[in-house]
């Protein structure tokens, strides 16, 4: 390292990190709700994390709270909730998401709010638009944002290495009944809405703006509800395509959930998606990889931290997220066109 290189690092040591010898402070985290199926997970990784005081929770509902109590969490008033933290997790059903991430932003707290985070444009641009007046960060829930096999995937269409990308499709499945369809059904996107947004993400994050989005959401289950429960979407990018499907009666959906990039000098293939596995096969050697067919596993991938990890860094030192509120407006969209309700 050159005596320049060494000086910058110098620099970006002394503002990120505390006095030597010391711990980084905990940051007062507060739950408004954690009745989604992320909510109690992400309450034990504020408990059990050296960079979160978890001050309480704010739940209406007496099962999810029950069992975040049972974790440690103090269960309070959505006033004390707001009173006591500098960062608000939003982590209560979609219905009711933008209403409480609008009551935190004016509050003037931080925010991580559960994916999707409204269901409305005009919503989502509000909340936007508080965060930015506010001057606090408002990060997105999309568990996959740190998924190693998706990034690497993203870096070779990124770079180039898989030539011109002409196609991405990605595939969310599961086996849901009972409360989760339910749960599920409350919004008319259905499983689109709720499992195909973690695809929509990253899809939309590499190819930007669409031009078209064409929704098909089907009822093709037996149950006897209105649930959107097979659906696909198709997206119009300017030079590609993306086409991406979710149903809730797969069994052992898990194993084959898949994000695929295809271009002009290769694909790139993660699947399953956790813990992810990556293929690699290309027409000519480019960047890390060689020609022809490799396989590329990871080390393992924790849910939920990656991201909460970014937000404390992000709290601590003032730097913005690496996902832009520009970039989450193109998912928003996209999103709700994908979920037929734009």
């Amino acid at each position: 390292m050159n005596r320049r290189n060494f000086l910058q690092a110098a620099a970006v040591s002394t503002a990120v990190l505390p006095a030597l010898g010391a711990e980084p402070r905990r940051i007062r985290i507060g739950f408004l709700g954690c009745g989604h199926s992320h909510g109690i997970s992400k309450v034990k990784l504020a408990l059990t994390s050296p960079d979160w005081e978890c001050v309480g929770i704010f739940e209406p509902d007496p099962k999810p709270r029950t069992a975040a109590e049972k974790l440690g969490a103090k269960a309070l008033s959505q006033e004390q909730v707001l009173a006591a933290s500098e960062v608000i997790a939003v982590e209560c059903e979609a219905k009711d998401r933008y209403q409480m991430a609008r009551a935190a932003l004016l509050a003037g707290k931080h925010v991580h709010i559960e994916k999707p985070p409204s269901v409305t444009l005009a919503e989502f641009r509000e909340l936007l638009g508080l965060a930015q007046d506010r001057n606090v960060l408002m990060q997105m829930g999309y568990m996959w944002r740190f998924n190693p096999g998706i990034n690497a995937a993203l870096e070779a269409a990124r770079k180039g290495w898989l030539g011109d990308v002409y196609l991405v499709r990605g595939v969310i499945n599961t086996n849901i009944s009972g409360e989760s369809r339910r749960s599920f059904g409350e919004i008319a996107g259905g499983t689109m809405y709720e499992l195909g947004c973690h695809l929509v993400d990253p899809l939309v994050r590499l190819l930007g703006k669409h031009a078209k989005v064409t929704p098909i959401l089907r009822h093709d289950a037996k149950d006897a509800d209105h649930l959107a429960d097979n659906c696909v979407a198709v997206f119009d990018f300017k030079h590609a395509l993306g086409i991406i499907s979710s149903a809730t009666m797969q069994p052992t959906a898990g194993a084959h959930r898949t994000f695929e990039i295809q271009g002009t000098n290769g694909v790139a293939i993660v699947r399953p998606l956790e813990q992810p596995v990556l293929t690699v096969d290309l027409a000519k050697e480019a960047g890390p990889y060689k020609k022809g067919s490799q396989v590329i596993s990871f080390p393992r991938y924790e849910r939920y931290a990656p991201e909460f990890a970014e937000l404390a860094a992000c709290v601590r030192t003032g730097k913005p997220l690496g996902v832009t509120p520009e970039e989450d407006a193109l998912v928003q969209e996209a999103l709700l066109k994908a979920s037929g309700m734009h």
